[in-house]
């Protein structure tokens, strides 16, 4: 039996890890900068000004991202695995994603129907977020109606991925009618990227972040109480319907906000809860919750690093590398395992 000085030891470790893989993040790019010098840009000490805006305007938004994207998805998929007890859930299983990506669909897909500067403004950065914004918030309308009338958790899951394929189909009409440009501009944003987001930006992205983690938080309880079925839930006075609600509209912000900002980022919401549950061998979500997040932020960081290529001035697509890099762990975990913890 896992002790509580074990679990701390394993908490620790894991921020030891994190810290690490931080600096890590920071120090790669395209321009080498000393681990001495970099230190000092975090007190605005440096002796090159140059050195000074790469790693304050660019490097660390970019790693701050990374650990509030990695531990946002991480949350919001464990929400969703416990929530329809299915450990294929993902935190976009609700069609969350696919209503942030018809909102870009028609931003950029569709610009084409308006001409010159109104075209030019329908695909300007913030244009684009506050589409993936409404296209989330839109689809999460519908899918909170639709969870006030359905009792059954496991209809909610279906219907949310039939969401996703109306969506689709919508999106896949105007691919049909868009130019190769367009389409190509609507390709690099389904790649997902980190490094795009302002100092501005990236306070109202935590804003919403912490919002959906702190009602994840709340949720810690009746969370706990649906691994053990809806009838024992309620004998201990768990309000069912609210608990779900609540669950909803937390991977509702987590996901929607993280795909608005960094686009769709793949693979780490379905994953790092497993990976999770091997290191923590525990089913209680006190323990789970906050070693997602830390878990989520480091699996992000290094992922974004090696995107970085050292040394290099390319950077590849995010979702590729958590795909290759992360897909291939899981599967050797899970064979080696022989069982799925749940």
């Amino acid at each position: 039996m896992i002790t509580k000085k074990t679990y701390r030891f394993q908490f620790l470790l894991l921020v030891v890890i994190l810290c690490l893989c931080f600096l890590v993040n920071v120090s790669f790019g395209s321009v080498d900068i000393p681990l001495k010098s970099i230190f000092k840009s975090f007190f605005g000490t440096i002796e090159n000004e140059t050195w000074q805006v790469i790693v304050t305007e660019f490097r660390l938004p970019k790693a701050i991202t990374a650990i509030l994207v990695g531990s946002g998805l991480g949350v919001s998929g464990l929400l969703m695995q416990t929530l329809f007890r299915n450990p294929l859930a993902g935190p976009f299983v609700l069609g969350i994603s696919s209503g942030a990506s018809l909102g870009v669909a028609l931003v950029i897909l569709g610009s084409g129907l308006f001409g010159g500067s109104l075209a030019l403004a329908l695909t300007a950065k913030w244009s684009i977020v506050i589409a993936a914004s409404l296209g989330s918030f839109l689809v999460l309308l519908a899918v909170l109606a639709v969870s006030n009338k359905v009792r059954d958790t496991m209809a909610i899951l279906i219907i949310g991925l039939m969401f996703g394929s109306i969506t689709a189909a919508v999106v896949s009409v105007l691919s049909y009618f868009s130019s190769a440009e367009q389409l190509q501009q609507y390709i690099f944003w389904g790649f997902g990227s980190l490094s795009n987001l302002s100092w501005n930006e990236l306070l109202i992205f935590a804003c919403i972040y912490f919002a959906g983690l702190i009602l994840s938080v709340f949720s810690i309880k009746g969370l706990n109480s649906l691994l053990l079925g809806d009838n024992y839930a309620k004998s201990l006075g768990i309000n069912i319907k609210q608990n779900r609600l609540i669950i909803i509209i937390a991977t509702s912000l987590l996901a929607g906000t993280i795909t608005a900002f960094a686009g769709p980022i793949a693979f780490i919401g379905l994953a790092i809860p497993h990976l999770t549950r091997q290191i923590f061998t525990t089913s209680n979500h006190k323990i789970l919750l906050p070693a997602v997040c830390l878990f989520g932020a480091i699996v992000m960081l290094v992922c974004d690093s090696i995107a970085q290529i050292p040394g290099s001035d390319y950077i590849l697509p995010i979702n590729a590398i958590t795909a290759l890099v992360g897909a291939p762990v899981v599967i050797w975990l899970l064979v080696r395992q022989r069982k799925m913890m749940f």
